[in-house]
């Protein structure tokens, strides 16, 4: 009976801070799969157990007490020492198993990556992930993310951030839209040509540098059309809509086969930063961390990429 109530509180624990870290109760009961009414029920157990009031809720919010926050601490370490526990008791050679949530951007995590992915899950058959597709900012606590990919993003400084590799760019556009206007010679003249924007990465001016030159040239562009996918900008630069800076590993084929034009090969944007983000914490289970290890060794390696530069 004993074992069963430590089994029950490290539960309500576990709980308690899906609760806090989600920021609702409807959340956390959304992120472990169960109602409203269980999670709330749990809540109320954890209370009684203690003697405290744990959370003030009205309509709107929901707020720690100063037990609350005590709670949450002590709970929080816990709950790491337990998963501590769960992933290395009766695992050889520190195997990962459970389910690893990653978020990544479109254009790699359907393309580039799915490779190394199943690979890394081949490997290790008691390890499931949830491989989700987005290019927007992260909220680790919110959508429940073990890490995140991210690709030219800012580093918060709140969370741990590995630099994997780097991703060139190219300035690129069709030789029909290229015909229609005078020859391009200096970085200047592309002010001249209509352009596809990237909206998450230049919407009104893209910066060029070339070697040897300490500050860039900076082109004010007019987009015809602004998009937050890689791949719209690299389709509509083939259809001769404007000029647009890409990876350079999407238009490597269409620059080889001349459907489109590297321009001024000289002058190159900056290469975008590719991390891996993932947020604090006191243990990180061996899913986690064997992930890292996989992305640290595969990123520079695949087509497209780079290591960065020091």
């Amino acid at each position: 009976m004993k074992r069963n109530e430590r089994i029950d509180r490290v539960e309500l624990m576990r709980t308690f801070v899906r609760i806090v870290e989600a920021g609702s109760l409807s959340a956390a009961a959304r992120q472990l799969s169960t109602t409203q009414a269980t999670i709330s029920r749990r809540l109320q157990s954890l209370e009684t157990l203690l003697g405290v009031r744990l959370l003030l809720r009205t309509t709107h919010t929901t707020r720690l007490t100063d037990d609350g926050e005590r709670c949450y601490q002590h709970a929080r370490r816990v709950i790491d020492s337990w998963l501590a526990l769960e992933d290395e008791v009766g695992q050889t050679e520190d195997e990962p198993v459970g389910v690893l949530r990653v978020r990544a951007p479109h254009a790699f995590g359907q393309d580039q990556l799915l490779q190394p992915l199943t690979a890394f899950l081949q490997r290790y058959p008691q390890l499931s992930v949830e491989w989700m597709l987005n290019d927007k900012s992260v909220d680790f606590l919110g959508d429940n993310l073990d890490c995140a990919i991210r690709v030219g993003a800012e580093v918060d400084p709140a969370t741990v951030s590995v630099l994997l590799a780097e991703v060139p760019r190219s300035v690129v556009a069709s030789p029909e839209l290229l015909e229609r206007f005078p020859a391009i010679k200096t970085p200047d003249d592309l002010q001249a040509l209509p352009w596809i924007a990237i909206s998450t990465f230049y919407q009104h001016h893209v910066e060029l540098f070339t070697g040897g030159s300490t500050s860039p040239a900076r082109i004010a562009t007019t987009p015809r059309l602004s998009t937050d996918s890689l791949y719209v900008a690299r389709n509509t630069a083939l259809t001769g809509l404007g000029v647009a800076v890409v990876s350079s590993w999407t238009v490597k084929e269409d620059i080889q086969a001349g459907r489109l034009v590297h321009i001024l090969p000289e002058w190159q944007p900056a290469a975008l930063p590719v991390h891996l983000v993932y947020p604090w914490s006191r243990y990180y289970p061996a899913r986690l961390r064997r992930f890292l290890e996989m992305m640290r060794q595969v990123m520079p390696e695949i087509a497209g990429m780079r290591k960065p530069e020091k």
